[in-house]
């Protein structure tokens, strides 16, 4: 029988090519019809692998999820961005491989995650997602999101409505 690990860990510059390749997958499959093609592109092609190596040793805190090895997905987390939300904390990205999604690695990496800000200090939590990314509002709504704020991003001339998610 074989077993097949599952790790969650801080990532490192090793991680960049598969991070930047779950990148790549993860926002063509949440964004697309979302976001203009050309916006997109234009912000999948900015983050290859030599961002994602540069943000890793420039201490940005970026998680990997590794499933028998392979890097199915990655969560970016901080201090919380937006002043007028009282929490602390940010997932500012939680994506996987489309392959890898809805059997409960996002739940895991999500709870760890959000266990990492709490270790860090940080007291509360915001997500935002795009209004129209119906997987990602269900998601963090099932994991017990308030949803208590909403912004405007643009691309490429189109308004798009993000959703604020909150954790106390």
């Amino acid at each position: 029988m074989n077993t097949i690990t599952i790790e969650i860990r801080k990532a490192e510059p090793r991680d960049a090519d598969a991070i930047a390749d779950v990148h790549q997958q993860a926002w063509l499959g949440a964004y697309s019809g979302i976001i203009p093609h050309r916006a997109l592109s234009v912000m999948i092609s900015r983050r290859g692998a030599e961002w994602w190596g540069n943000a890793i040793r420039r201490a940005a805190t970026v998680l990997v999820v590794e499933i028998g090895g392979i890097v199915a997905g990655y969560a970016t987390i901080g201090k919380n961005r937006a002043r007028e939300l009282s929490q602390q904390g940010e997932i500012y990205e939680l994506y996987l491989r489309p392959e890898y999604q809805g059997i409960g690695l996002g739940s895991r990496l999500f709870a760890a995650a959000r266990q990492r800000l709490a270790e860090s200090g940080l007291a509360g939590m915001v997500v935002w997602a795009l209004e129209e990314n119906a997987g990602a509002l269900s998601f963090y709504e099932g994991a017990g999101g308030r949803d208590v704020a909403e912004g405007i991003e643009i691309f490429d001339h189109k308004a798009v409505k993000k959703v604020a998610f909150v954790w106390d």
